[in-house]
């Protein structure tokens, strides 16, 4: 049995800022949670401390393509040219090599306040489009990644089967991607014996998207997820809502809703092009929007109308995606700035209940990502010890209180003001660095190494 006490000065529960709050974390849950509360003998001290955020969209072998695809083409570039380039990348990973990849993807996220990641995997198979004598050995390398780093595991196996709307065959880069429904099944068991041994670990589907996944195959594979969460790329681009209108006469959103069973389960990825009713449509549903704001602004993607989605009651989770750049607070500074940009307005994002944008951004991101990956994001006895401190005397946090502490870190901080992070109860970042950061890095350069010198 493990035991650990942390005291925090101030920390952030469910109903609001508590001072004096003493943990008491046995085997990684929260056994006592006392407030008001003096520090004992033996306790860890922190000044300000807060939940761990929930990263709800990741593809973890894109963090090795980082910074490699800003450079202009011959022809207009576009989420498309960057695409190819991507299945160039693709082709030239093993699975150490995707091991190694996930594992500093894992480790930065955890650096930057996330404790619990959403891995939308599709690179199945081999660079020749075989399966792998076991048939889920990436996603058991992800899994890998996830235990050596600590951080929590949502595993979100992907549905690939074509190359565009109305089931066009699949296309030669996508290879490593496709599976029919029978395999496909037999992939979704082998993730879940992959990830039996992570504490909390959750196994959910992933049709990809309606590009690569038809109405019906969805409809069929959705049983697979046994109650567990659903997530779909959809209306990312102005091209696949144009493509969708003239293979169906819908726009994509609007398809899903109107011919599948969208839930609180499902987690709408990226949703950038939605009309209002769309949007309504998605609140009156209770699924939520997969933000990812850092890769949509360097896809070129779009503006999510968040603003007006929240006025609904709409509910929403961030995440890294295309990881070019991992940085929690970055993902919510960028989700409030593309707004203000928008609609040429400041505080776009701020609740009339909350008028701090921080810690409506934190709070929204927190509830929704933590739904969307099939887990509970409160701090209560009995729940998992996933906790973040952040640097009391770090200058984007002088002299601040409760609320602006979030404002600071989010608006002028960043990951360079994480402290502290725990992951049920084991602290994994210590002084912002995690503390297997040189053997994973070291491992992580020999990959990519490797990886470009074959491209």
């Amino acid at each position: 049995m493990s035991r650990t006490a942390l005291w925090f000065r101030s920390l952030l529960l469910p109903d609001g800022w508590a001072d004096g709050v003493r943990l008491v974390i046995v085997d990684g849950r929260i056994e006592t949670l006392m407030k008001d509360a003096p520090a004992e003998a033996g306790d860890e001290r922190h000044q300000i401390g807060l939940p761990g955020l929930p990263n709800l969209h990741s593809h973890a072998f894109q963090r090795g393509m980082a910074g490699l695809t800003e450079q202009r083409g011959n022809t207009t570039d576009s989420f498309w040219t960057w695409r190819e380039a991507m299945y160039r990348f693709v082709d030239h990973m093993g699975p150490d090599e995707v091991e190694a990849i996930a594992a500093q993807a894992f480790l930065e996220m955890l650096e930057s306040g996330f404790t619990r990641v959403g891995e939308f995997h599709y690179v199945h198979h081999d660079a020749s489009g075989a399966p792998y004598t076991n048939i889920a050995e990436l996603a058991a390398r992800t899994a890998a990644a996830a235990s050596e780093t600590g951080i929590a595991l949502t595993l979100l196996p992907v549905f690939y089967l074509h190359a565009g709307f109305g089931g066009l065959p699949a296309a030669p880069g996508q290879r490593r991607f496709i599976n029919d429904i029978d395999r496909y099944a037999r992939l979704i068991e082998a993730g879940r014996a992959a990830v039996s041994s992570l504490p909390g670990a959750v196994v959910g589907i992933a049709p990809h998207s309606l590009r690569a996944a038809t109405p019906e195959e969805i409809t069929t594979i959705l049983p697979l997820a046994q109650g567990g969460p659903v997530h779909i790329h959809v209306a990312e681009q102005v091209k696949e809502v144009e493509d969708c209108l003239g293979w169906s006469g819908q726009r994509p959103v609007e398809l899903l809703l109107d011919r599948l069973p969208v839930d609180e389960r499902w987690c709408l990825v990226h949703a950038t092009h939605v009309t209002e009713a769309e949007s309504n449509g998605i609140v009156a549903r209770g699924a939520t929007a997969g933000l990812c704001p850092i890769t949509e602004a360097n896809l070129g993607d779009g503006l999510f109308p968040a603003q007006s989605f929240l006025e609904r009651g709409g509910r929403f989770g961030v995440g890294s995606d295309s990881n070019v750049l991992i940085d929690a607070a970055e993902e919510l500074r960028l989700l409030e700035y593309g707004q203000r940009l928008s609609l040429r307005t400041r505080n776009a994002l701020a609740r009339p209940s909350t008028p701090s944008v921080g810690r409506s951004l934190f709070d929204a991101a927190l509830a929704g990502g933590a739904q969307a990956l099939g887990v509970s994001s409160t701090l209560a006895v009995g729940q998992p010890a996933d906790l973040v401190s952040l640097k009391a005397d770090d200058t984007a946090l002088a002299h601040r209180h409760h609320d602006r502490w979030l404002d600071g870190w989010i608006f002028s901080g960043g990951r360079q003001t994480v402290d502290c992070v725990w992951r049920a109860g084991t602290k994994l970042v210590n002084g912002g660095r995690h503390i297997h950061r040189e053997a994973i890095g070291k491992r992580y350069r020999q990959a990519l190494q490797k990886v470009l010198q074959a491209s």
